[in-house]
């Protein structure tokens, strides 16, 4: 009973951790920060900007063409320094076409289907700029987001800057919109605080931007091209940056199987990006940036999604031990957990009810986000075991 109450214990810490003790810890740490050093903005001049390329990977996007383009034309960034590049990858339904009415609109296009990854690097050797800006095609940009990213590249350090990612916020809403904005709420905190203390773990897919120059060309296979971008260049000795001044903003899932379904894909690759980064959990040679990838990602894409589920089984038998109808703090946080499955339930039951007690779909919310993981990581082995099985086919 003894070993069973340490590892309790054990799993409480990293659950708490991870969820809410690195949000207290990280924010202890800018504040002791900011007492030894100020932070200062340097900005470009009116005739220092720089040329950018604001990069838009699409596939069969034809019904957002112009309404990206139109948002496209009133960003607040000097038309002689912006380049447009859309690279569009076996679009069928007249992506292309569209875009080759607009003059401004630089088109790298190819009838063969071969996914996001292959056309980012198909195109990346012909950005000449020295910043490239990456955007979703169904996303519109804040009209000054392109000044406030290109701002943080005065630094020399910076080699990545995340824009913010935001989810179109409704009076009600049903459990995907209403979980998913206030989860984007913590993360943009999070990050903020992050970059601050020394670099952000990652960046928004919806809106990023790299010094060109730093970019290495990305694996077919990989789910979060985004992810395994930034933290590449911060392995480089660069920092990201988080501008949440720059944003782009999106509807959020349509419900939570929606939600489900992309938060499966975003853990498969959160796992993935675990191994493919393996480097960077080597605090000696990375330091600050090591221990922020692990409190930040890592735990959340491995060990906490497990210590949940084990937690439940091991508070019952703790709690059976002394009594369910006891008073001692195991019977009482085995009840507790009972309560907030249960309000899961009622998230569940809930779901396509919009409401404006958001709070009520935070549990349901939550517990989608950790058997996504569950889930992900089912999906990551299955997809190994395919891969690998196709390149045994090959090899023979």
């Amino acid at each position: 009973m003894e070993t069973l109450k340490v590892l309790f214990w054990i799993l409480l810490i990293i659950i708490i951790y991870s969820y809410v003790g690195y949000g207290v810890v990280l924010y202890a740490l800018v504040k002791i920060k900011r007492l030894f050093k100020r932070k200062t903005e340097d900005t470009f001049s009116a005739d220092e900007w720089p040329e950018v390329t604001l990069l838009i990977p699409a596939y069969n996007e034809s019904d957002y063409v112009s309404q990206k383009m139109k948002n496209t034309m009133q960003l607040n960034y000097p038309s002689d320094k912006l380049k447009i590049v859309w690279v569009t990858d076996g679009s069928n339904d007249g992506t292309d076409a569209r875009l080759k009415q607009y003059d401004n609109v630089e088109l790298y296009h190819k009838d063969e289907r071969k996914g996001k990854i292959n056309a980012m690097n198909r195109v990346m050797p012909f950005v000449k700029t020295p910043i490239v800006i990456f955007s979703d095609a169904n996303t519109d940009l804040g009209k000054d987001s392109i000044i406030h990213i290109v701002n943080c590249f005065k630094d020399a350090k910076v080699g990545c800057v995340s824009g913010e990612k935001r989810i179109v916020d409704k009076t009600s809403d049903a459990a995907a919109g209403a979980g998913e904005g206030l989860y984007w709420k913590y993360e943009s905190m999070l990050k903020k605080w992050d970059a601050e203390l020394y670099s952000a773990v990652g960046a928004a897919g919806e809106l990023f931007a790299i010094r060109t120059e730093l970019y290495q060309e990305v694996e077919q296979d990989t789910l979060l091209d985004d992810f395994i971008i930034s933290l590449r260049v911060a392995q480089q000795g660069y920092t990201i940056q988080y501008n949440p001044e720059a944003y782009a903003i999106e509807t959020a899932s349509a419900n939570v199987k929606e939600e489900l379904k992309r938060k499966v894909r975003i853990s498969a690759g959160g796992i993935q990006s675990v191994i493919r980064l393996h480097a960077l959990l080597n605090i000696f040679k990375y330091g600050v940036l090591s221990f922020q990838y692990i409190s930040h990602r890592v735990l959340r894409w491995t060990v906490t999604p497990l210590s949940l589920l084990l937690l439940l089984p091991i508070s019952a038998i703790l709690a059976a031990n002394i009594g369910f109808s006891s008073l001692h703090f195991y019977s009482l946080f085995f009840w507790a957990q009972l309560l907030m499955y249960v309000c899961a339930l009622l998230g569940w039951l809930l779901e396509n009810n919009a409401t404006s007690v958001k709070i009520l779909f935070v549990p349901y919310y939550f517990f989608i986000m950790n058997l996504s993981v569950v889930l992900g990581f089912f999906r990551f082995i299955n997809n190994n075991q395919s891969v690998n099985w196709e390149r045994a086919k090959r090899a023979h």
